[in-house]
């Protein structure tokens, strides 16, 4: 298992924006009119220098991928972009369900009619209905 280190410093290297977009068009498989057609789209947005250039970085390489992937499949620009904000919202739902899994088990929640002082009850005991006879 790696540790914390590592996979930052992996991160950092796939977020590391190096390759100029001949290069970045040729790992991705496409021309290079096609990348500043995903990046006009909202698809793709490379790091820009000083001097206005783009620089890809592999994970840019492997959206851009991913986008090939879909757009061969037959899904138009448009529904690539709404699949992958979906799949970016999947991922950040399932990193906040592992944190509050993980808060969960350093404090579990105590059962009712455990040694807590709490009871199950009727609901009708504690509940009145504010009609009427309390009925319904």
């Amino acid at each position: 298992m790696k540790d914390h280190d590592e996979r930052v410093t992996e991160r950092s290297a796939a977020d590391r924006a190096v390759y100029i977009i001949s290069v970045a068009a040729e790992l991705a498989g496409v021309h290079p009119q096609t990348l500043r057609i995903y990046e006009q789209k909202g698809l793709v947005r490379p790091y820009r220098t000083s001097g206005n250039t783009r620089r890809y970085s592999e994970a840019d390489i492997a959206r851009l991928r991913r986008v090939q992937l879909l757009t061969q499949d037959g899904v138009n620009l448009e529904g690539v972009k709404r699949i992958m904000a979906m799949e970016e919202d999947l991922q950040r739902m399932r990193a906040r369900i592992a944190q509050l899994e993980a808060r969960l088990q350093e404090r579990p929640i105590p059962m009712p009619g455990s040694r807590t002082g709490m009871a199950i009850v009727p609901l009708a005991s504690v509940f009145a209905p504010p009609w009427p006879g309390g009925r319904a």
